[in-house]
């Protein structure tokens, strides 16, 4: 008989066999967190982005550190920036030349993604009021052409342009704001280390929490880097330019900021992460090389560990929650260090008439934003001829208001 048929002979027929492997898995799932360690690298990276800026960034020991932290080498050596792009797509306009770029800023992408959340109340108001006029229109027209057919339809979700101005207070580089999202990284992580005591107090087994607590060390080293500052802050502050923030043509709401010699400067911010000046550091690189070398030697460490994984788990998966919510969840402006106060909102069920309407309170503000808005330039007489009077008064009106404003 040959030597595999013998051996498998003598192996028998045990059914019981994948039961008790199941059953020794779940009891102490091994190598598991080792494997989990390398997945979800990007939620740690926009979790960074979030709340880096000060000396200590709370974001907590969890899964994906590992794949971040090699990422991290490649992204400062290879895109020469640490911090990611943004994750929404917008414009900002110089109020004043009409110079409009793409942003690539994080702190500009958050700001307006997250506009629905912290927007002012007068501001979803002042919507309400466009869109019930809006909803008026359609009816008393679609009624107007066949009797009974405005009551069919259902209420706009959009209305025209709804331009909310707003001026800055007091700009502060490196404060990532000290709000509930940036607490809950502290909490997070003496919610770790109390998991990884259990193990050590009652059975003794102290590699739960050296491994938790060198996690945590390694973590606020990471966020700690002064690059992470230089690169989402890469602008100028006490800026008087007035800039507008906009999705684009079909975008519900346009926010208008007036610096007023406070702000920073969103022109900079919107260019700032992929300017060249802001290439890391050889000190930057050498420490981030470091850093992903511990992280894998803690990751080989972590494979070795057979008894009480469970606990290990459970701190992982505490850490990754709180990197998610971090990642995810909508800050006001001030979280960036840019406080902003509403002033007014201007609004009509009609794009053109709010443009007209921004125009004459802010000079050059209105007109800027035609070129965004009506992309192919098809203008009626009647527009093209009210443009034309209020660009022929445009630089009176600009001194008039500027004259005012400093006052």
């Amino acid at each position: 008989m040959a030597p595999a048929a013998i051996d498998l002979a003598r192996r028998g027929f045990a059914p019981g066999a994948a039961s008790r492997d199941f059953s020794a898995q779940w009891k102490n799932p091994g190598d598991v967190f080792s494997v989990l360690l390398i997945l979800g690298g990007d939620v740690v990276a926009r979790a960074l982005a979030q709340l880096s800026g000060s000396k200590i960034t709370p974001v907590a020991f969890s899964f994906g550190w590992v794949a971040y932290a090699v990422s991290a080498v490649v992204s400062a050596v290879g895109d020469n920036k640490l911090m990611p792009p943004p994750d929404t797509s917008c414009q900002v306009i110089n109020a004043k030349s009409g110079i409009s770029r793409t942003n690539s800023s994080w702190i500009i992408g958050r700001i307006v993604r997250d506009y629905d959340d912290w927007k002012h109340e007068k501001v979803s108001e002042y919507l309400t009021t466009l869109l019930d006029a809006r909803d008026k229109f359609d009816r008393q027209k679609a009624n107007e052409e066949l009797r009974g057919a405005g009551d069919t339809l259902k209420y706009p979700k959009r209305a025209g342009l709804c331009v909310a101005v707003y001026k800055a207070e007091e700009a502060h580089a490196g404060v990532p704001g000290y709000d509930f999202v940036y607490w809950l990284g502290f909490g997070t992580c003496i919610l770790q280390l109390g998991i990884a005591a259990i193990p050590c107090g009652i059975y003794g087994d102290w590699a739960i929490i050296q491994i938790t607590a060198v996690g945590m060390l390694l973590s606020l080293l990471t966020g700690s880097l002064p690059q992470w500052k230089h690169e989402k802050w890469a602008c100028r502050d006490k800026c008087d330019k007035d800039i507008i923030l906009t999705k684009g043509n079909g975008s519900q709401h346009t926010i208008l900021i007036l610096g007023q010699g406070k702000g920073f400067d969103l022109e900079d911010l919107a260019a700032g992460q992929i300017d060249t000046d802001l290439l890391p550091k050889a000190t930057t690189r050498f420490a981030l090389l470091v850093l992903a070398v511990l992280w894998v030697l803690l990751l080989i460490t972590a494979a070795g560990i057979k008894q009480n994984t469970w606990f290990l788990l459970a701190i992982g998966g505490v850490g990754i929650a709180q990197n998610i919510y971090a990642a995810g969840k909508a800050r006001t402006p001030a979280a960036y260090g840019m406080s902003l106060t509403l002033v007014e909102v201007i609004g009509s069920p009609k794009v053109m008439e709010t443009l007209f309407a921004v125009e004459k309170k802010y000079p050059y503000a209105g007109s800027s934003m035609v070129g965004t808005f009506f992309p192919g330039g098809r203008l009626t007489d009647d527009e093209k001829n009210e443009w034309q009077h209020l660009e022929y008064s445009a630089k009176d009106r600009r001194e008039a208001w500027e004259e005012q404003q400093s006052k």
